[in-house]
Order: C-alpha cells, then sequence, then structure tokens
C-alpha cells in the first residue's frame, strides 16, 4: 500500500506536468514538411522579414513591411488590393490605415471567410514579431499550404491584414465601415498575440449564443485546442479589444481569436523579436488555421449564429468537452442531492460525525485564508522588495514564472501543514468542508460567471471519491488518483493562465486555486501520514526557488529594464523640463534628473498625455529651452448660427512628428470632426481628462478640426505635439540607451514634446 501511495502521489506530478505539457505541439527544427502542409520554419522565414525593425504607423519600416506582405501574396498568383483612409476608431486615436486585401474566389455565392491579422507594430520601439508579425505570418504560411493543394474552396476566402490596431483597432474599423466585401463576409479568424510564448487561446467573439460556433469548432478538429468559457468571460469583462471586435460590435459578424499570452514581458517591447518568438507557439497558431481553414472554407456560413450558449473547457485527448448552458443548474442540483445523500449515508455509516464535520472547516478555511492573503499582498511586497519592478508596467516580471511557481509551492506547503494539523481526523469528515466550498464555488459562478460552470464536472470526481471513503477504510489509491484528475487537467493550468495574463497583481488566485486544486487529492492525500514532511519539501522547495528568482531579479542584457525619457517644452511660458516616468531611475537618465523637483510636479501632464495604464510623470527637472519649431494654427472657420459656435483650424506641423494629442478645457462639445471623420456622440460624452483626438501622423500630415459648442461658452485648446526624436535630434546630446536597458512601452518615449494652448473667448 506505501509504494502504490507513492506512486500515485508521483503520478499525480505527472498528470501536473501533463496538463501544461499537452496544450501544445513540439517544434522540431528543419522538420521536413510537405508543400500541402503547414511548416514553422517556412513561417518563421516570413516572421523575420517582418520584424526587422520597428514598424509602428509612421515609421520607416511600416511600409517596408506592407510591401513585403503584398510581395508575398502576388507571389502566391494573388491579386492584392489596399484600402487606405482615415479614421479615429473608438478610442479617439485618429491614424491612415492602409490595409491589405487579396481574396481566394469561392465556387458558391455564399457568405466569405475571413482570415484576420495585423501587421503595424507597437508605436516606437517594438519590433511586432510576435504582435502580430506571428499573426501574418501563419496566414501567409497557411494560405500558401491550402493552395499547394490546388482545390477550389466553397466558399471565398478573404486575407485581411489590417494596419493601425495598436492605435485603436483603426485599419478594422476601416474595412468593417467602407469596404463593400464587409457585407458579405460570414465568419472572421483572427490570429494575435498578447506575449512571445505559450498556448495560443481560442476566444470566441459573438454577439449571441455560442453553441453553434463550438459545435463547428470541434468538427473541425484542431489537435490542440486550448479553450475554455470562462477565459472568454473574463475577456470580456476586460478592456482589451481585437480587431475582430470591431466586426462584432459594428457588423455582427462571429468569429474565432487566437492568442498567446505567455512571456508578457516582451509585449509592445523592443524585445518583441523573432530570436524570441516561441517556436511551439508559432507551431500552435498553424494548428488551428489549416484544419479550421478547410473546415470553414467549405462549411454553411449563413448557418452559424445561435441563441444557445454552451460551456466549453478543454482536456488532454478529449480535446474540446461543451456542453449547454440548459445542464448547469441540473448539474448543480445532482451535485447538491448527491452531496446531501452521501452525508446522510455517512452519518448512518458512522463514517462522519457532525462535530468532525464542523471541525474539518477550520483547516480549510485557514488554508484558503492564509494562502489568498499571501497571495494577495505577494505583489505589492515584490515591488517594495525591488522597487524597479514598478517600471515593468505589463505587472509581469522576467522571473514571474519562478515567482509563480515559488508561492505555488508555499501554498501548497500551507496546505500540508494545516491539514497535517488534523491528521487524527478521519478523511471523509475532512472532506465535507471543501465540498461545501465547491458547491458554493459552483452555485456563485452559475449565477455571475456561467462560462466557468464546468467547475463543477471536477466536483462529481471529489464526490464520487467522498463516497469511496465513506464506504471503506483502505480504498484503492489508484482509484482516488483516477478520480482527481479532472480536476488535475482543468484546474492546474489555471495556476498559471492567470497572473500570466493579468500580471502578478493576480497571484491571488495561483495561490487559491493551488489551495482548492489540494482539495481534490485529500482523498489520496489521507493515507499517506507523512503530510509534514510534505509540507518540510515544500517550503524548501518554496525557499530554492525563490533564492533563483532573486538571483534573477536584477536587470542586465538579457532582462534590460524599461526606462524614459521626455523633453517637455511649453511654448506659452517659454520654459523646458525633462521628465521620465521611472520610479527608479539608472544612469542614463538620471543625470538629466539629478536637480528634480518634487516627483509628479507636473500634475496636469499626468491627466492629459496618453499612456495605457494612466501612468504619470514620476520626476520632471529643469531643462535648457530649445528653438523647436512650434505647430502652425490657422482657424478657417469661426462663426455663430443661432445659439451655436461653430470653429474649424488646421494644425501643420513645421517639424517631423509621430503624435499630436489635443485637449479642450471643461466644455461640452456638441459635434466635432477630425480630418473629416465624425467623432461620436458617446465618445464625446465620455471622453477622459478632455482629451479630443490622439493624431498619430503619417507623412507629417495635417490635423483639421471642427469643433460646434454652446455659443455662451469659452473653448480653450491644449496642444501637446511629439516626435520620438530626443535620441537622434542634434539639437540634444542624449545618448543612446545601454544595452542593460530599453525603453519603456505603454508611454510617450524618447521624445521631444511641444505644449502649446489656444484660446477661443
Amino acid at each position: 500500500m506505501n509504494l502504490s501511495r507513492t506512486v500515485c502521489l508521483f503520478l499525480a506530478i505527472i498528470a501536473v506536468y501533463w496538463s501544461f505539457k499537452s496544450l501544445m505541439p513540439t517544434y522540431s527544427a528543419g522538420e521536413e514538411i510537405e508543400r500541402t502542409s503547414f511548416s514553422v520554419d517556412r513561417a518563421l522565414s516570413h516572421v523575420k522579414n517582418l520584424s526587422l525593425e520597428p514598424h509602428g504607423v509612421g515609421f520607416p519600416g511600416h511600409e517596408r513591411a506592407a510591401a513585403y506582405i503584398i510581395g508575398e501574396l502576388s507571389k502566391m498568383g494573388l491579386k492584392t488590393t489596399t484600402q487606405e483612409g482615415y479614421t479615429a476608431g473608438d478610442w479617439g486615436n485618429l491614424s491612415k490605415a492602409t490595409n491589405i486585401i487579396a481574396k481566394i474566389k469561392g465556387t458558391e455565392a455564399g457568405k466569405a471567410l475571413v482570415l484576420l491579422s495585423h501587421y503595424d507594430s507597437s508605436p516606437h520601439s517594438s519590433f511586432g514579431a510576435s504582435d502580430a508579425g506571428s499573426g501574418v505570418a501563419t496566414i501567409l504560411e497557411g494560405i500558401r499550404a491550402f493552395m499547394a493543394e490546388n482545390k477550389t474552396p466553397k466558399n471565398d476566402i478573404i486575407i485581411l491584414i489590417t494596419d493601425s490596431e495598436e492605435l485603436g483597432l483603426n485599419g478594422a474599423d476601416l474595412f468593417v465601415k467602407e469596404h463593400p466585401w464587409t457585407k458579405n463576409v460570414g465568419l472572421v479568424l483572427n490570429f494575435e498575440a498578447r506575449g512571445s510564448g505559450g498556448p495560443s487561446y481560442m476566444l470566441i467573439e459573438t454577439n449571441r449564443g455560442n453553441s453553434t460556433l463550438i459545435k463547428e469548432f470541434s468538427k473541425a478538429k484542431p489537435d490542440y485546442p486550448v479553450a475554455n468559457s470562462l477565459a472568454y468571460s473574463i475577456y470580456k469583462m476586460l478592456p482589451n479589444d481585437t480587431d475582430l471586435t470591431v466586426f462584432r460590435e459594428d457588423a455582427d459578424i462571429e468569429g474565432f481569436n487566437f492568442a498567446f499570452i505567455d512571456d508578457h514581458f516582451d509585449y509592445h517591447t523592443a524585445l518583441d523579436t523573432y530570436e524570441r518568438l516561441d517556436r511551439n507557439t508559432l507551431a500552435h497558431q498553424g494548428s488551428y488555421l489549416i484544419p479550421l481553414l478547410n473546415h470553414f472554407s467549405e462549411s454553411d456560413l449563413t448557418a452559424l449564429k445561435s441563441l444557445n450558449d454552451d460551456v466549453y473547457f478543454n482536456l488532454p485527448y478529449f480535446k474540446l468537452v461543451s456542453y449547454p448552458y440548459d445542464w448547469i443548474w441540473p448539474m448543480f442540483a445532482l451535485a447538491i442531492i448527491l452531496f446531501l445523500t452521501l452525508i446522510v449515508v455517512g452519518i448512518k455509516k458512522r463514517s462522519l460525525k457532525i462535530n468532525l464535520m464542523l471541525k474539518g472547516f477550520v483547516p480549510m478555511l485557514l488554508s484558503v485564508a492564509f494562502n489568498g492573503a499571501f497571495g494577495y499582498f505577494s505583489w505589492t511586497a515584490l515591488k517594495w522588495w525591488y522597487p524597479g519592478f514598478k517600471d515593468m508596467l505589463h505587472g509581469f516580471t522576467y522571473n514571474g514564472h519562478s515567482y509563480i511557481l515559488a508561492f505555488s509551492l508555499f501554498a501548497l506547503g500551507v496546505c500540508f501543514f494545516v491539514y497535517n494539523r488534523f491528521r487524527k481526523t478521519s478523511t471523509p469528515n475532512l472532506l465535507v468542508a471543501p465540498i461545501t466550498l465547491w458547491i458554493v464555488i459552483c452555485g456563485l459562478v452559475a449565477v455571475y460567471i456561467q462560462g466557468a460552470s464546468f467547475f463543477i464536472v471536477p466536483l462529481f470526481g471529489l464526490l464520487a471519491a467522498f463516497m469511496v471513503t465513506i464506504n471503506q477504510e483502505k480504498p484503492n489509491p489508484f482509484l482516488l488518483l483516477f478520480l482527481a484528475l479532472p480536476a488535475l487537467f482543468i484546474f492546474a493550468p489555471f495556476i498559471k493562465m492567470f497572473p500570466v495574463g493579468l500580471g502578478l497583481g493576480m497571484m491571488v488566485a495561483a495561490t487559491i486555486f493551488v489551495t482548492l486544486l489540494y482539495f481534490f487529492l485529500l482523498p489520496l492525500l489521507g493515507l499517506t501520514k507523512h503530510k509534514l514532511r510534505f509540507a518540510v519539501v515544500s517550503f524548501l522547495l518554496f525557499a530554492m526557488v525563490s533564492i533563483g528568482a532573486h538571483i534573477n531579479s536584477g536587470f542586465n542584457e538579457e532582462r534590460p529594464k524599461p526606462s524614459s525619457l521626455l523633453y517637455v517644452y511649453d511654448a506659452d511660458t517659454n520654459k523646458a523640463k525633462w521628465a521620465t516616468y521611472d520610479n527608479v531611475l539608472i544612469d542614463w537618465n538620471s543625470q538629466y534628473l539629478e536637480n528634480n523637483e518634487e516627483p509628479l510636479a507636473e500634475k496636469t501632464l499626468n491627466k492629459t498625455i496618453s499612456s495605457k495604464y494612466s501612468t504619470g510623470f514620476t520626476y520632471t527637472s529643469v531643462a535648457p529651452t530649445k528653438a523647436l519649431a512650434l505647430p502652425e494654427t490657422i482657424i478657417t472657420t469661426d462663426t455663430i448660427q443661432g445659439d451655436k459656435r461653430i470653429i474649424s483650424l488646421c494644425i501643420t506641423p513645421k517639424r517631423p512628428i509621430n503624435r499630436l494629442e489635443v485637449f479642450t478645457n471643461d466644455i461640452e462639445l456638441e459635434k466635432a470632426s477630425v480630418n473629416g471623420i465624425e467623432l461620436s456622440e458617446f465618445y464625446l460624452e465620455n471622453r477622459r481628462y478632455g482629451k479630443l483626438i490622439t493624431h498619430y501622423v503619417s507623412n507629417n500630415d495635417y490635423t483639421e478640426l471642427e469643433l460646434e459648442f454652446q455659443k455662451d461658452q469659452d473653448l480653450e485648446l491644449t496642444l501637446y505635439e511629439a516626435s520620438n526624436d530626443l535620441l537622434d535630434n542634434s539639437q540634444f546630446s542624449v545618448p543612446q540607451r545601454p544595452k542593460s536597458s530599453i525603453p519603456m512601452p505603454f508611454v510617450l518615449n524618447d521624445a521631444t514634446l511641444i505644449i502649446k494652448k489656444i484660446a477661443f473667448e
């Protein structure tokens, strides 16, 4: 029996390992692949060519990336067109987008399948290998393999490589609102990235039910589906959209997102390079595209909508498992009935005693409370201990995986230690409390997050194990392990998924899931008397991994620290300042901020200059004034019509710039348009801090505004004109960054910024 228990515990560890390993295919370099199959090596050549340099909108590499894609599509014999135009999207970010479009003509006049990704990289420093060079490469290689079969699809296949996704989904907005092919689109497959590795998650976008989409996805038989209805429930709560969101919201067109999120620290940085892209991840993207392309190019794309939803999740071997939402409450009721029945049976058999069942709530509550608090405060503690982590705005550090492992081991050690104190209480009595907790959790998700209702599936395994322990004093450990496998396969990946995807601030999800998963192993662990030994081993491993994380907590050339520096010139006061977003300065920028003013001195700037996480300046200091060419403002119209005042003006840069932001004072604008694009009423009513527009400028273009407001109001515009030229501008002598640092993402950086106000009284 002792040997069996040991073997089962070892197998449980293997099951946890397999729950991660089974999510992705394995890439083999140089493997011979048929011309009709997806080749990672061939896709990698596209990634390499697309990520030779940063290629955000307005940067020289942007046009070169577009030319490469057009050339590759033309080599396949596809007629390729471009769609160009201004759009401001839903975020008030104006840009001139240039979409790249091609079509494979189908044999029937049904709906078209769209293969979607974007080719622009995040502004300034990102090389865009993963986001979204990997998506473009997946589509190019997938289409090449498809066409190599020399078959004509039933449905039209539209290849849409959008522009300006990083600025506000502008290219998708342009296509959906203005391209005539939009009305014929039936389904979209969108390939994205929010990191540089890990499994690619499938996320559905639909305005109705997902039932038909899930069924058709399963029929396509992708080999490595990684998807669950909880992930999309969370995705819908977050302020993160993709190009596919535009299709769903503005044209009621459904589709699938495929996006990987691991190695999040590379996202939107100068580290998003060809070398750092996980080859297994690229293989995973290809493993989705080929079967789905084959399936949906022949399917009836007019019959995908449904009013019903399915709960779904992935399991090794079984791949994607789904069942209707209609089953949620019957399954929940069944679990309660089984639980209450087993309690009655247990009391009758004297396996359960009320006082011992109540006593079992103590270790459960202690484990959950302690591990929950430990996980909740861990990120705060880490930022206090390592202040430089505050400058990693992703919230995920280079050694983040080590912290997840370390804190998971600590949580596991706590569970072993606490339950060892109650080792004299029988396993059936100890199980009542965790089962009660899991029933409460399943009830809550059934009400508030129905996509997570598959949580109840492993609970049935725990109930079965509860029945076994009630009826047998020495149950078979292999049976107990078997009953715990659904929980191990389903929940173990969540331990990593949440802090990786949402940042180490969500470490509490990891420690809580470790605790909840431990409860599923209680029937098996109840057979061992060595919980204290396991606790000691867990704490020792925690210490070892923590030491390793500490050793790798510093910054160097392999793990460069994000840094920032701006030159800010106020044209109205003729004063200039150096500014940074850094909490911890490095030698490179500290020389300009040695005599810094009080942190956050420029409070007005913190409420205006756009940044993804509302990041504000941390330090500013006085800088010498430089003769920067100010933007020219020409008022073309200033008239009153009834009770309305209408003002039109044109702002023209007199130096090469990358971005112009325009803010207003606290005034209610009734209408506003920028370069002929009318801003929505919803946007005008909900704009933050008075932001009117951010124009990401191409070819040093002008910005033309037309504003309408009540005539008795006074209007004041504040212009923030930025050029990412601080390190190259001949008027400055700012040296290049050391190799141990990279430009901080998500903020205006390495820029000369001019502030100028325009008052209309």
